[in-house]
This record gives structure tokens, C-alpha cells and sequence, in this order.
């Protein structure tokens, strides 16, 4: 299976999933970091695919997603952006919001 194919199923099957540097419980940057607090924050359950360990997905998930950094948190198959999108919108409360579509599929 190819990359991107690899990618768009992990995308599809997982409402929420989040490519990050490390994992959840040991991020490996301060933008994974703060990615990974905006959803704990809102009690949301999701996934994680650490890119330091998968380098074919840290290579050709840019390509897939058209967005050259990291974290990027997809929602229900759409991408909504890396850690300063995220916390704005945690901030705000657009987040638990979109977070809450995710659920309810």
C-alpha cells in the first residue's frame, strides 16, 4: 500500500486523529504538546500517529494534506490545522464544537 493511501485510511477511519512529534502522553515538541491539551481539554477521545517514529507518513503526509507541519489534527476526514489553529479555536470554543460532530457520527 502506498503512503498517501496508508494516510487517507487512517484519516477516514479515525474521526479524530492527530499527527504529532511524540505521543500523547510524551510529546516531543511544544506544538504537539499543546495540540495534545486542547483535546484533553475537551474530554475528546482520539488518535495519534507519532512521525518521528513513521518516517514514510512525517514525509508524505504534507504532501496528502497540503500543509508542511506538524501537528496536524484532521476532524472527521477534513484537516483544521497545526497548534496555533487548534488552540485559537480551543480558546474560542469552536473546538469542542467541531469535537462534538466527531462524537456524534
Amino acid at each position: 500500500m502506498k503512503t498517501s493511501e496508508i494516510i487517507k485510511k487512517q484519516i477516514a477511519d479515525n474521526p479524530v486523529i492527530l499527527y504529532m512529534k511524540g505521543n500523547p502522553q510524551f510529546p516531543m515538541c511544544g506544538f504537539s504538546a499543546a495540540a495534545v491539551e486542547a483535546l484533553q481539554s475537551n474530554k475528546c477521545k482520539f488518535e495519534s500517529v507519532d512521525v518521528l517514529q513513521e518516517p514514510r507518513i512525517r514525509q508524505g503526509l504534507p504532501e496528502v494534506s497540503e500543509w508542511p507541519t506538524f501537528p496536524q489534527l484532521f476532524v472527521n476526514g477534513e484537516l483544521v490545522g497545526g497548534a496555533d489553529i487548534i488552540k485559537a479555536m480551543n480558546a474560542s470554543g469552536e473546538l469542542k464544537t467541531l469535537l462534538a460532530t466527531a462524537k456524534a457520527e
